[in-house]
């Protein structure tokens, strides 16, 4: 989101955030649509990889093939790294269509919409990663309690190719978290802003 020196709160009432705030704004934008766009190459490389993962093994005349959906926490983390893909390729677009046009306008309402979901967005991607370490942690070490084997032991490919995937899906769990901070931050600034009469606020340009 950006407010480029105007901005509207409810009623459209217009307000003014000074030649400071042109600056954060320019760089807050830039810096929004390079995360945005890191997301969506992120999750989709992630997603690519846990994917295409596969490794047959043969135990004496039986085939077994691994594969992510095996494991219900990968089939988790494909989901939500699906899902962060669409989102922030939709919100990227949002973000070059604004700046194409120059819009400077947003309304509160909108701003709570983005915020909203970019909040969601940043759980999910933090619930789907934390599923999937641990499910990765007991198929390297086990759980000798539940009598359950160290299944990396003999999918050493297939465990170490998926680490790689979650590596990936990592940090593009950490840019989502980032951009929601800079989502709450655009939010939240529209209620510090400086009220204006609308005929001074008009001749600010």
């Amino acid at each position: 989101m950006s407010y480029l020196g105007v901005g509207v709160s409810p009623g459209n009432i217009t307000v003014y955030h000074g030649g400071k705030m042109k600056l954060i704004d320019r760089r807050l934008r830039l810096t929004e649509l390079l995360l945005r766009c890191s997301v969506t190459v992120l999750a989709l490389i992630a997603l690519i990889v846990v994917v295409t993962d596969t490794q047959v093994k043969h135990i004496f005349t039986i085939e077994k093939t691994a594969k992510y959906t095996d494991m219900k926490a990968l089939v988790f983390l494909v989901v939500a790294n699906g899902i962060a893909a669409a989102y922030s390729l939709l919100q990227s677009v949002r973000c070059v269509v604004g700046t194409m046009k120059g819009s400077v306008l947003v309304s509160k309402t909108l701003a709570w919409a983005i915020f909203s979901g970019d909040q969601a967005m940043a759980y999910l991607s933090v619930a789907a990663i934390a599923a999937a370490t641990e499910s990765g942690v007991i198929g390297r070490k086990g759980e000798q309690k539940l009598q359950w084997m160290k299944l990396c032991n003999m999918y050493g490919k297939f465990c170490n190719r998926m680490g790689e995937g979650v590596a990936v899906a990592l940090l593009a769990s950490i840019a989502m978290v980032l951009v929601s901070c800079i989502s709450a931050f655009s939010l939240f600034r529209l209620y510090g802003a400086i009220q204006r009469p609308p005929n001074e606020a008009a001749a600010v340009k």
